[in-house]
């Protein structure tokens, strides 16, 4: 081993008698998120390929952060210390047809998994608008895609396994252990490494979109419901400059016994005549196929192609839950705010996601509806617009996504999350000495 190796290695452990070989580890200069926002605090970054290397890792390091795909525009998977990345461990480890799941590690990507499971005859009831997303990095952010029956991609969770602090291996299962699966799933990266997961499948199914603009605001504000309704998966787009939605995506199942006709109007939105991105005026060609045009689930439920750079590229996002039952009230409430947004946004996406009883989950005991920012990068004027949403919010009790940008202290996160204190204990249980934990938690939790 290099001497310069050596050193750089040493400083990232504890004052232990040092093991005969590394997993392997980056000699690099720091690693930005994918969106470039945020450098993430050390070089010390770990690529485990096996659960035994995650383990030795575990054991040695005095703390530590597990690293997904790099989707989060905060600091949430941020470490001054060590980073342990998913990259490596991106298997699919077994399918189970009796039980109708599949096991995979933490660090599979669902635009990689989904083609698996579409030739094997199965399929995810949910997907993100983005299949570049680890599936552990997804689930422990409550991570969603849209569909007022469907829920986050947690909800899918049959099973875990966790290298906890100690550097053993824990397993959870929804059958088994009710309490503690309920609060491990959406767990922040707080309990430790997700190194494994078990997911519930669905027979594989075809799917359609189709897009609509300019629907008036006054009829979404009547007929919210039944928009949002109307299909499998419905997204709303809109910059806040108008009295309309500038787009309605409409995803739904291809049923080969009915006729399918092509709507020309909805809610007096007129049917896109070509495929549009969410920002009307970029490319559609990182987006999936639209005009009505049938295609399996995979690449039709996620807004953007898998082999493209998803979204804008160089942006910020900032999203809140609210119940559905106050959905019109906190659109209008944003628009209201129309005219100081639109010079720093990109676009604002509108969804809906079904309940959930996950501890940390955005959806839990409420049928959501979101509201999405996508922003130019400018966080300065960014920074003064989140607490002047997050007050016009407030009378609808908003939880932000964990992933992404949010100014809410952690005494207003507490008050809407019932759960949290039994989260901080199941914490402390598993990583009694706060291996895991960083500033991010620390500012948010405790």
């Amino acid at each position: 081993m290099q001497r310069k190796t050596f050193i750089k290695l040493s400083s990232a452990f504890m004052a232990t008698p040092l093991i005969p070989a590394f997993p392997e580890m980056a000699q690099q200069d720091k690693l930005k998120n994918w969106a470039g926002n945020l450098t993430y605090s050390t070089s010390n970054v770990f690529y485990p390929k096996t659960v035994s290397e995650v383990q030795e890792l575990v054991k040695k390091c005095d703390r530590l952060r597990g690293l997904g795909t790099r989707h989060c525009f905060n600091a949430i998977a941020d470490s001054k210390y060590n980073l342990i990345s998913s990259n490596n461990l991106n298997n699919i480890l077994s399918l189970d047809t009796t039980n109708n799941t599949v096991t995979v590690e933490g660090g599979i990507k669902y635009g990689e998994l989904s083609p698996y499971l579409d030739k094997k005859g199965y399929a995810l009831q949910n997907l993100a608008s983005l299949p570049h997303i680890s599936v552990a990095g997804s689930i422990t952010t409550a991570t969603h895609g849209s569909g007022v029956k469907n829920g986050n991609l947690s909800t899918a969770v049959r099973a875990l396994e966790i290298v906890i602090a100690d550097g053993s291996v824990i397993n959870l299962s929804r059958e088994k252990d009710k309490d503690n699966f309920d609060g491990a799933v959406v767990g922040l990266g707080a309990l430790g490494i997700i190194t494994k997961v078990t997911l519930d499948l669905l027979p594989t199914y075809t799917m359609r979109q189709q897009v609509f603009v300019k629907l008036p605001m006054d009829l979404l504000k009547e007929h919210f419901n039944e928009i949002v309704s109307a299909g499998y998966s419905v997204s709303l787009f809109t910059d806040w400059q108008s009295e309309s939605i500038n787009e309605v995506w409409i995803k739904d199942k291809v049923n080969p016994e009915i006729e399918y006709i092509k709507m020309e109007e909805f809610y007096g939105a007129k049917a896109a005549l070509k495929d549009l991105h969410p920002i009307i005026e970029l490319s559609a060609e990182n987006c999936t196929p639209q005009m009505g045009v049938p295609g399996p689930w995979y690449e039709r439920l996620p807004h953007f192609k898998m082999g493209f750079t998803p979204s804008s590229g160089k942006e910020l996002q900032s999203e809140y839950f609210i119940s559905q039952q106050n959905a019109v009230e906190a659109i209008l409430a944003i628009q209201s705010l129309g005219k100081q947004i639109g010079p720093h946004l990109f676009i604002t996406e509108i969804r809906t996601i079904a309940a959930d009883n996950l501890w940390l989950s955005p959806c839990r005991n409420q049928h959501s509806v979101t509201i999405h920012f996508t922003w130019k990068q400018e966080w300065d004027s960014v920074s003064k617009l989140l607490p002047l949403i997050e007050k016009e919010l407030a009378p609808f009790n908003p939880r932000p996504h964990w992933g992404k940008l949010f100014t809410m202290p952690a005494h207003v996160l507490e008050s809407r999350y019932e759960k949290l204190s039994d989260f901080k204990k199941l914490a402390a249980y598993y990583d009694p000495k706060g291996k895991f934990r960083n500033e991010f938690l620390t500012g948010n939790l405790y």
